[in-house]
């Protein structure tokens, strides 16, 4: 049996925040969870990256643009997606955006 190496539980306003501006919410030792509450022309409109992680993300309000491999996306309230490892991709923050998502294995802090 494995032995728990992370906390239990992560209080929202208390989450530590990455690089980016994203909050780490909960990680494990494969996946972690983060949430993105960003505005319009914030750091989070990024240029183009590949990441060493899969991403799966939800919408909770606001509108993004993701654009994967070239093909551009809205992302809206309701609206899940996913950006598999090792795909270049960039996001730009049209609305307040506030979006909650899990990377595997755990990106932890990462951008």
């Amino acid at each position: 049996m494995s032995q728990q190496t992370t906390p239990l539980t992560v209080d929202e306003n208390n989450a530590p925040i990455g690089s980016m501006g994203q909050k780490l919410l909960i990680s494990g030792n494969a996946i972690a969870l983060r949430m993105w509450d960003e505005q319009p022309g914030d750091a989070s409109d990024k240029s183009s990256r590949a990441c060493n992680y899969e991403t799966l993300g939800y919408v909770l309000e606001g509108k993004a643009e993701l654009t994967i491999e070239g093909k551009t996306i809205v992302l809206e309230p309701g609206v899940s997606w996913s950006v598999a490892e090792g795909a270049e991709h960039s996001y730009k923050i049209i609305e307040n955006f506030r979006a909650i998502e899990a990377t595997h294995p755990s990106a932890r802090g990462d951008g």
